[in-house]
């Protein structure tokens, strides 16, 4: 039996997370796949990519980092993809696709890749041309599969934002409404298709042309449990939660937290232009300050909040990656949208403890937080 994926996103970032897990699920045998990988957008520059999906011999994902202080390196030939479209280009045979034969939907968009646009709120969304928005695109192929028979569809969005399925829901009500279909189509939307939240995490450095990826040992995708919803294959690092939060705050409040006060040092203490992660901890007098920051404010807060295990361990993690020999992620890059990010990352770090039984002292976080509120009020 085929259970279809339709991968909407043709980044090196869904190579190496969604389509590598699912790689690895069918080489156990496991019923999943094949993917059917999807240019939701018009860039000219992404055709070669498109078409190099449909390879037989698939494409390369080296796996290179740290795993327990020690170096690894592996290389796998995914080949769980077995085409690419693109949505310009192939939209009867995309609507035909995600009419009869998908049962899964992975998407990775970017940050604004659920933003409504005019074009594509009203009657003509359903016209039969191919809408603007990735929601507009998503709304008329439920429309389509809705006509067809309506068999449920589970949609597992990859995007970084926070409860990722309810906002692309919906985005795709709101224009189901707006497009002039009958109420029996939002209700079918409602009862049998699932938009899942859930959280990736994995870094992925580098690309390999025309299709492939170098990408870190770490990988995490956790899902949300709500009704409906089955895990469409088993993997090791794939998880089924009923909490979404813990695995948000372990990122954003330790990986992302660590460097936001490393892209603070580097800023502040005025350190050379192309620096990475790897070379500023390779300074231990920089390391020293990051492990005492762990260790003092950032574990104990976990602590406070009944994390104390989860923090330690992912500390543990993160510094492994932090040091990734095979990984140049330039301190420079981290410190754009410096200020954001010292609010989302660290202040709100400092609220989520804030009067909990046990929580810290956290003199050097308070003072970054402190530092930036008093310059954006000058």
């Amino acid at each position: 039996m085929t259970r279809r994926i339709l991968q909407f996103g043709t980044s090196r970032f869904l190579q190496a997370h969604v389509a590598l897990f699912v790689h690895e699920a069918r080489q156990q045998g496991q019923d999943i796949g094949p993917i059917t990988v999807v240019q939701a957008s018009g860039s000219a520059d992404r055709a070669g990519r498109v078409a190099a999906f449909g390879r037989p011999e698939g494409y390369p994902v080296i796996i290179r980092g740290m795993v327990e202080g020690a170096p690894v390196e592996r290389a796998v030939q995914v080949t769980a993809v077995d085409q690419g479209l693109s949505a310009a280009a192939d939209w009867p045979a995309l609507t035909r696709l995600f009419a009869q034969e998908a049962e899964i939907v992975v998407s990775n968009m970017g940050d604004a890749g659920y933003r409504i646009v005019d074009e594509d709120q009203g009657p003509a969304l359903l016209s039969g041309a191919v809408p603007v928005s990735f929601p507009g695109k998503l709304t008329a192929l439920l429309h389509a599969r809705w006509q067809a028979g309506g068999r449920p569809l589970t949609l597992l969005p990859c995007e970084l934002i926070n409860r990722n399925g309810e906002v692309l829901g919906a985005a795709v009500q709101a224009l189901a409404a707006a497009s002039g279909a009958p109420a029996a189509f939002g209700d079918w939307i409602a009862t049998s298709v699932v938009f899942a939240n859930t959280l990736v995490d994995r870094i992925v450095s580098e690309p390999i042309e025309p299709v492939g990826a170098v990408a870190e040992p770490y990988a995490l995708w956790a899902i949300e449990r709500r009704a409906g919803l089955d895990l469409p294959f088993s993997h090791p690092s794939v998880t089924l939660t009923d909490d979404l939060d813990p695995f948000e705050r372990l990122k954003l409040h330790i990986l992302n937290l660590g460097h936001t006060v490393l892209a603070e040092i580097w800023v502040r203490e005025g350190r050379a232009p192309g620096e990475t992660v790897r070379a500023i901890l390779a300074d231990d007098a920089i390391r020293a300050r990051l492990d005492a920051l762990y260790a003092q404010e950032v574990i104990p807060g976990f602590a406070a909040r009944g994390m104390e295990a989860e923090a330690r361990a992912y500390v543990g993690v993160t510094l492994d990656r932090f040091r990734n020999p095979f990984l140049d992620h330039r301190i420079a890059d981290i410190a754009q949208n410096h200020a954001v990010k010292v609010e989302r990352r660290l202040g709100a770090f400092l609220d989520w403890i804030a009067g909990q039984p046990g929580a810290p002292a956290t003199p050097v976080l308070a003072a970054i937080v402190a530092r930036h509120g008093a310059e954006q009020v000058a």
